[in-house]
């Protein structure tokens, strides 16, 4: 079998997830050595001193501003909701069948919702038990953000609920942020909370687009999310043999 080139934009995601498990690694040290107290997840001290979780909150912010305008170098999984990448398919859509397939989707996708506030909800438990403390429900989040491409990239767990063949078609790409910030939903602070306000407001206009554009969401109606027109290639073991279709 010939061997799948690597594509520009699996590069990029490799090269990110290498970057995210850097980042990891260094939270984690900088929790162990002491240097970095994380006060700036109290309250407003977000703005009293300037530290290396700034940069941080900065990119977070950056990448979620990201799922929201159509820019450049972004996966089709996560644009797929925007016009410009829409192309119709050559036949008539079957309006009953697209109905039938976000509906479908729709159940799937809430499943896993259940399960993650059912995970978040432990997570909020074991902060009122005093297990967790506010810096280890963000350290959580730094580790939600490592395995978000490890989903991508590797293997996705949420896979086995949905049915979806590959990340391109997933119905909740752009619920990352939202899962990767709700673990900071128990902590009372300025950096957690504008967080996740705004991965909130992503999610949202993700949903809407599902109400109102649900044809950019099936393969069937939006030809650019057909394996034989990938370019993306992010899902190489899963999707590799129905490219040649």
């Amino acid at each position: 079998m010939l061997k799948v080139p690597v594509s520009d934009i699996r590069k990029r995601y490799i090269i990110r997830l290498v970057a995210r498990c850097v980042i990891l690694v260094a939270a984690f040290i900088l929790y162990f050595t002491g240097f970095e107290k994380h006060n700036v997840l109290q309250g407003f001290a977000f703005f009293h001193k300037f530290s290396v979780m700034h940069l941080l909150w900065a990119v977070w912010m950056v990448d979620m501003l990201s799922q929201l305008i159509p820019v450049k170098n972004i996966a089709l999984g996560s644009h797929k909701v925007f016009k410009l990448r829409f192309r119709p398919a050559l036949e008539r859509i079957n309006l009953e069948a697209l109905k039938h397939y976000i509906v479908t989707t729709t159940r799937s996708a809430y499943k896993v919702m259940l399960i993650w506030i059912a995970l978040i909800g432990t997570l909020g438990l074991l902060k009122c038990w005093g297990v967790l403390t506010d810096v280890h429900l963000f350290l959580t989040s730094v580790l939600f953000y490592v395995c978000d491409l490890i989903c991508v990239l590797v293997w996705c767990p949420f896979r086995l609920i949905m049915k979806n063949k590959c990340c391109t078609t997933c119905r909740i790409f752009n619920w990352d942020h939202l899962m990767m910030f709700t673990p900071m939903l128990y902590v009372k602070g300025f950096y957690s909370l504008s967080l996740l306000g705004v991965s909130i407001i992503v999610w949202c206009c993700w949903e809407l687009c599902v109400l109102l554009y649900p044809e950019r969401f099936w393969e069937k109606s939006n030809a650019a999310l057909k394996c034989s027109e990938c370019s993306d290639k992010l899902c190489t073991q899963y999707c590799q043999k129905l490219r040649k279709k």
